[in-house]
């Protein structure tokens, strides 16, 4: 174990780049199920036509599933090599980080449930049949709309995620204050949109999470292609 550490220690850059190239697969995974499944299949207002795109497209429900596990066992790595990687900074709130981003990761794993829900309502099974074809239409969209919230609640504790990793990013000299500023405007955006979908949920947008993506894709971008400034990395971890 000391010995890994200490091979951590004399070479991140490696450690950063598949950190890095783990939070892009992180991202594509999730537009890609948000934009390209959830968003195309889910009819806001209208269970009908949500279960009838469902019904025809049950495999693409399926690998917008899938994708977002994916990108639940991506986080994983990345967040331990983040750790790591912040942890000289100050270990308390590394560890305090890492803390928030497993619940995270938790709750979203746990949530995919409501997907598989939404899609047995609508599996035609013997034992649903108790059930008019509206009251299970109601079902699977009411089955969606519980993981829009769960969605919410663990973004509520990536949202610290992002609020801490900006601070220490920011305190770090080995990485760019701008990203530690851009993480943190990123936390706050999450944090704001994530509670305004429970208190007032007619003022929770998309176009609040932008900064998310935009701070998130920098800073994996700069982990694949810079990592760490070598010097500064090496005066604080063998100091």
């Amino acid at each position: 174990m000391k010995s890994n550490l200490k091979n951590f220690e004399a070479s991140p850059q490696l450690y950063a780049r598949i950190a890095g190239i783990l939070y892009l697969v992180i991202i594509v995974m999730g537009f890609f199920a948000e934009t390209f499944v959830r968003n195309k299949l889910f009819v806001p207002g209208d269970a009908t036509a949500t279960a009838y795109n469902i019904t025809h497209s049950q495999f693409l429900w399926k690998i917008g599933i899938t994708a977002d596990l994916i990108m639940q066992i991506c986080d994983l790595p990345v967040m331990i090599i983040l750790y790591y990687l912040l942890k000289p900074v100050n270990r308390k709130l590394a560890l305090l980080n890492l803390s928030f981003n497993l619940i995270q990761t938790a709750v979203l794993v746990a949530n995919k449930l409501n997907l598989l829900a939404a899609l047995f309502f609508l599996s035609g099974a013997d034992y649903l049949k108790s059930f008019s074809p509206d009251q299970l239409h109601t079902l699977s969209y009411l089955s969606i709309k519980l993981h829009d919230y769960g969605f919410g609640i663990g973004l509520i504790f990536f949202g610290f995620v992002c609020l801490l990793e900006g601070y220490l990013i920011f305190k770090s000299g080995y990485l760019p204050k701008v990203i530690g500023v851009l993480m943190s405007l990123a936390g706050i955006c999450y944090l704001t949109n994530s509670f305004f979908l429970i208190l007032i949920p007619k003022l929770s947008s998309i176009v609040l999470l932008m900064p998310c993506l935009i701070a998130e894709l920098s800073l994996s971008l700069w982990l694949v292609f810079k990592g760490v400034k070598l010097p500064v990395w090496k005066e604080i971890v063998w100091s």
